[in-house]
């Protein structure tokens, strides 16, 4: 990813010190026509996201996935686990398919999306992400052209918050190449992260779907929950069980997201070296076998 700036395609989707209730009549107007494309009845693809108090972000992930180039019939699905802000106020207003899950976790968001899905390819997203226009017809292919490839995940970056540079984003993400490589092997489930993954519907219903023991919250609640089982490498687990994983490397399937998570560290080298050390830690059990 480039160590100087964002690429082109995710300017138009920023809204620059825009919340929803800054947005002319126009912008929402033109969100919604976008939207209204990836409503169809019979979908070959679901792209369903969880969405907890993200009404300030969720328009601009919306914006992106309704600027994507595809040959496919595509449902947007978002599920709304009890926002208290004005989430549900954007769903309405942009006209997308919603569904409210009131048991709290992501576990529970994304296993009801999973359930009320329609596409016979199941693409995971967050609200909080970027996609670019190609990553729904990249994302799927691998499962289109080989039925032995059961799920896929692929390439993340950073979007630098306020007006900071990309530099240390730049180097958190070849440090996470690199352990993404190690851990390829025997602990390729730790590489699959909900925001960017995918997988064939039926078989992730039937392997176990996200059903795991106790239940993340979400990256924007402070002093969220690392220690519960994740529900995205639960799922890369069952999806094993019947198949292969295949990791999507195509630069124009490369998603951008909030780096919140990685502040709550106080600071990117603060993010940086706490992982590092983990990574460090854990290194004799990716390279052993599982």
């Amino acid at each position: 990813m480039s160590l100087f700036g964002l690429p082109k395609w995710i300017l138009p989707h920023l809204f620059k010190n825009k919340k929803f209730q800054d947005l002319t009549d126009a912008e929402i107007g033109h969100l919604r026509t976008a939207i209204g494309h990836f409503k169809t009845e019979h979908p070959d693809i679901s792209v369903v996201i969880p969405a907890w108090n993200e009404e300030n972000n969720i328009y601009r992930t919306l914006s992106s996935l309704s600027a994507s180039h595809t040959k496919y019939k595509v449902e947007i699905v978002v599920i709304n686990n009890n926002s208290t802000d004005g989430t549900q106020n954007v769903l309405d207003t942009l006209g997308v398919r919603n569904y409210l899950q009131t048991v709290q976790g992501t576990p529970f968001a994304r296993q009801m999306g999973l359930e009320l899905a329609r596409g016979k390819y199941h693409l995971c997203a967050d609200s909080d992400t970027f996609y670019p226009p190609d990553w729904i017809d990249l994302m799927v292919a691998p499962m289109v052209k080989d039925s032995g490839i059961t799920g896929v995940y692929g390439n993340y970056a950073f979007i630098p918050p306020g007006d900071q540079g990309r530099f240390g984003l730049w180097l958190y993400e070849k440090f996470a190449g690199v352990m993404i490589q190690i851990r390829k092997k025997n602990r390729e489930y730790l590489n699959v992260y909900g925001f960017n993954m995918g997988f064939v519907t039926e078989i992730g219903r039937n392997t176990g779907g996200f059903k795991v023991s106790g239940s993340r919250i979400y990256a924007n609640i402070v002093g969220s929950d690392y220690e519960n089982e994740a529900e995205d490498g639960r799922m890369a687990l069952n999806l094993k069980t019947a198949g292969k994983l295949k990791m999507v490397r195509d630069s124009k399937a490369t998603v951008f997201t909030s780096p919140r998570r990685l502040l709550d560290d106080g600071s990117i080298f603060n993010a940086f070296l706490n992982r590092a050390k983990r990574q460090v830690k854990g290194m004799r059990d990716y390279l052993s076998m599982f």
